[in-house]
C-alpha cells in the first residue's frame, strides 16, 4: 500500500465537493424545476377545462320509442323529425313498435345502458376539452337510438346533433354480432364509445390529405390520434386507437422493426393505394407479408403516424389548430422521429 496523508486527502475532498456541489445541485434542481412548473401548468389547464360550463342535453330516444304506444308516434315525430323520414307513413313506425327484432334490440340495449350517467359524464368532459381547444364549436344535443346494428354509422355528428347507435356498443361477444368479423366486433363495446365520438369530431375539422403518399396518410391519422390525446387525456392509448392492451404492447415492442420495414422498402413516399389496405384501413392484422403478420394488430401505419406527430409536438411550439394545417413532410422532418427500442 502507498502511504496516505489522510488529513490532506480529506481537505482536498472537501475543496472538490465545495466546488462541485453547487453545480451538481443545479443539475438536479433545474429538471425538477421544469417538471414542477410543467405539472403546475398542466394542473391549471385541467382546472380551466373542468370549469368550462357545458349544457349537455342527452335525449334517450331509444327508451322513449321502446316505451311508446301507437298514439305516441305523432308527438315523437314532432320532437325528433330528423329520425322519421317523411317518405315513411306512420304505419311503418307503428309496426316497428311490435317488431320482435326491434323489441329484442331495445331490451338488450336497456340491459347495458339502463343508466347512462357514466357515459354522460365522459361525454361532458370530452366536450369541455373540445370547447377549450376549439372555442367556436357548439355543443350538440345527444340523441341515443337503436340502429339495427349499423356499425359503420354508430356515431353521426352534425353541427347541432350527436346521434349514438347504442346497439353498436353491447360488447364484442354479444349474439347480435355473430357473423361480424372479429376485428370489427372487438370495437363494438361501450368502452370505445367516447373515443368514437372524439374521432367523429376530429374528422369534421381535419382535412384528408390530397397528397397521396403513404407518409401523408400516416401523419393524417397521427394528427387525429394526437388531438384525441388532448381531448381524452384520461383514457388509454389502446382505447384511443381502438386496440386491445395486448395490441398496444405489441406495437410498442416492435416499433423499431415496423419503422425499419417502412424505411428499408422505401414505402414512405410511395403512392401505392394498396398500402392503405395493408397498414391503415381497419383489418384483422397488418400485412407485412411476413410470418409475424398474424401476431400484429391492423392499422399499424396509424400507430406510427401517431408517434411521429407526438415527437413533432414535443420538439416544436405549435398550437393544436396550427398542427392540423401543417403538411406531413414538415411534421416528419421536424419531428426527428426515432422509434422506441
Amino acid at each position: 500500500m502507498f502511504p496516505v496523508n489522510l488529513n490532506a486527502s480529506m481537505l482536498k475532498m472537501k475543496r472538490l465537493l465545495k466546488y462541485f456541489e453547487p453545480r451538481l445541485l443545479a443539475g438536479y434542481i433545474f429538471p425538477v424545476f421544469l417538471i414542477f412548473f410543467g405539472c403546475r401548468e398542466e394542473d391549471k389547464i385541467k382546472e380551466r377545462i373542468s370549469n368550462i360550463p357545458i349544457d349537455l342535453k342527452v335525449y334517450r330516444f331509444d327508451r322513449e320509442f321502446a316505451e311508446a304506444n301507437p298514439e305516441d308516434i305523432p308527438e315523437l315525430k314532432s320532437r325528433y323529425p330528423y329520425l322519421f323520414p317523411s317518405q315513411f307513413p306512420d304505419s311503418v313506425w307503428t309496426a316497428k313498435l311490435i317488431d320482435t327484432v326491434q323489441l329484442e334490440l331495445s331490451a338488450e340495449v336497456h340491459k347495458v345502458f339502463d343508466d347512462f350517467s357514466e357515459e354522460s359524464t365522459a361525454l361532458e368532459s370530452l366536450f369541455q376539452h373540445i370547447v377549450f381547444y376549439f372555442p367556436r364549436i357548439k355543443v350538440p344535443s345527444i340523441i341515443t337510438v337503436t340502429s339495427d346494428v349499423r356499425y359503420n354509422d354508430r356515431v353521426i355528428l352534425t353541427d347541432s346533433l350527436l346521434i349514438l347507435g347504442l346497439d353498436n356498443y353491447l360488447g364484442k361477444d354479444h349474439h347480435f354480432y355473430r357473423g361480424i368479423q372479429n376485428y370489427i366486433a372487438a370495437g363494438l363495446d361501450k368502452q370505445y364509445m367516447v373515443s368514437d365520438v372524439a374521432s367523429a369530431f376530429v374528422k369534421k375539422i381535419l382535412q384528408y390529405p390530397k397528397n397521396r403518399t403513404f407518409l401523408s396518410r400516416m401523419v393524417y391519422y397521427g394528427k387525429e390520434l394526437y388531438v384525441k390525446d388532448k381531448l381524452l387525456p384520461k383514457i388509454s392509448d389502446a382505447k384511443k386507437i381502438g386496440f386491445t392492451d395486448e395490441d398496444i404492447a405489441w406495437s410498442q415492442a416492435n416499433e423499431e422493426q415496423i419503422w425499419r420495414y417502412f424505411v428499408e422498402r422505401e414505402l414512405l413516399y410511395s403512392t401505392d393505394a394498396i398500402l392503405d389496405r395493408r397498414f391503415l384501413d381497419p383489418a384483422p392484422f397488418s400485412k407485412f407479408q411476413l410470418e409475424l403478420d398474424s401476431e400484429s394488430p391492423g392499422r399499424l401505419g396509424r400507430y406510427i403516424g401517431w408517434q411521429i406527430v407526438r415527437a413533432f409536438m414535443e420538439k416544436n411550439e405549435v398550437t393544436l389548430q396550427q398542427l392540423l394545417s401543417l403538411p406531413a413532410d414538415e411534421i416528419f422532418k421536424k419531428s426527428y422521429y426515432k422509434p422506441r427500442r
